[in-house]
């Protein structure tokens, strides 16, 4: 268990703390870029920080103090120009630097005044990669986006998943860090709620675990199952997958991958992105992808009871049920328990990296079109994942609507969170 004082410190993502100075030195999504198609603000709160997201007439991208420097309105109501965010209040201009650029009235009192410049609000790197838009709220000089090697697959198609999670991200990403877990409240739970209760020990048997290992490599911690009635060369063992430092699990294979993303909204919420990313068989030629379309996911039904259907909200629930900011004083961890013990002690070494004035775990310079490459198991569960995607018949429509059709399809049973 921890004590309150580390507890604290894993969990404050506020800016000047520890735990906050970390999670800034990394790029974290945001939002879907098609979401600025459909309306070009978006409300945006990030460790803290209340901001807005928009895309003005020229298609740049701006992130910037939510606030109007002015009368300190709320610029997510703004209007987007050519270059920069309109107030809607008295028309002041900022650039996506945060700069004011214009003042209508100022500048007609004072034709050669220099106030304008004299006004910025805060405003933050913003990039868009596979159809999310993604932020640095840290020191410069920005380091790059990282270009992990799935997330930018040509000849596929994406879909992006959101859901806004009341709890602290920590218990979100420790959620990757413990195999155990996907026995019971997966398949044991999943059992149970289903109709035919006396299947228990036969549906959760195959997910029975053996032996667990974790190994630390340069991306993060490699995570291991042996299962029952499989040996050390099954693939879930041999290879493995990658928690990926500090807050993303990749999941998946040469044909198919999840990204999950858990970006801290504030201390007692999470912004939890999903992108599966599907790969078209060699041969092939995936349709044209022009939009990656987004869904927000609910957590709950219109009777207030959490909706257990699916892997992902089973893991919702469980992280949402342990409080806003979990009381690890109060915890009693076991043997299943080394790999969250691996992670927490990852995190505060990279955090005494920062006190010493160096770049953490996958803060990335250089070659700004290298492509990084993360091991992963081609066989999970004893399934291999789902097929490649195979191109509609010739003379089908090849619209984002078909794509989705066809992703709703693949997004289903056996994407799993662990």
């Amino acid at each position: 268990m921890l004590n309150v004082k580390d507890n604290e410190t894993l969990t404050r993502v506020g800016k000047g703390t520890p735990m906050g100075e970390l999670m800034r030195r990394y790029w974290h999504p945001i939002g879907a870029a098609a979401e600025l198609d459909e309306r070009p603000t978006k409300q945006v709160r990030l460790m803290g920080e209340d901001l807005v997201l928009y895309r003005d007439k020229s298609g740049t991208l701006g992130l910037i103090d939510r606030l109007c420097a002015h009368r300190r309105v709320d610029l997510s109501y703004g209007i987007p120009e050519e270059h920069g965010l309109r107030c809607m209040y008295h028309g002041w201009v900022y650039d996506e630097t945060g700069q004011c650029v214009e003042q209508p009235f100022e500048e007609t009192v004072h034709p050669d005044g220099r106030f304008k410049e004299k006004v910025k609000l805060a405003g933050y790197p913003v990039q868009e990669m596979a159809g999310l838009v993604f932020a640095y709220l840290g020191p410069q000089p920005t380091p790059l986006l990282p270009r992990w090697e799935q997330l930018n697959w040509d000849n596929g198609v994406r879909d992006i998943a959101i859901s806004e999670l009341p709890c602290n991200w920590l218990q979100c990403q420790e959620n990757s860090v413990d195999p155990v877990h996907v026995e019971w409240l997966h398949a044991y739970m999943g059992a149970y709620r289903s109709t035919d209760r006396n299947a228990l020990a036969q549906r959760g048997s195959g997910l029975a675990h053996q032996k667990i290992g974790f190994d630390e490599f340069e991306y993060g911690i490699i995570k291991r199952r042996l299962l029952a009635g499989k040996d050390f060369d099954d693939d879930e063992w041999k290879e493995g997958h990658p928690v990926l430092f500090p807050n993303i699990l990749l999941v998946g294979n040469a044909a198919r991958a999840t990204f999950q993303f858990r970006v801290p909204v504030d201390d007692e919420n999470t912004l939890h992105v999903s992108i599966y990313c599907h790969r078209a068989a060699p041969g092939t030629v995936a349709p044209r992808q022009d939009v990656v379309p987004y869904r927000y996911v609910p957590l709950k039904d219109e009777n207030d009871r959490y909706i257990l259907d699916w892997t992902f909200n089973q893991d919702y629930m469980a992280w949402i049920t342990q409080g806003p900011i979990a009381e690890r004083d109060k915890e009693v961890l076991g043997q299943s328990d080394v790999g969250i013990i691996m992670f927490r002690k990852q995190l505060k070494r990279n955090m005494m990296i920062i006190q010493d004035g160096g770049d953490p775990m996958n803060v990335f310079r250089g070659d700004a079109n290298e492509l990084l490459h993360s091991p992963v198991e081609n066989v999970k569960f004893g399934l291999r994942a789902a097929t490649r995607y195979v191109p509609p018949e010739a003379g089908e429509s090849k619209a984002v609507a078909d794509i989705e059709k066809v992703l709703a399809t693949w997004a289903g049973h056996q994407d799993t969170s662990e």
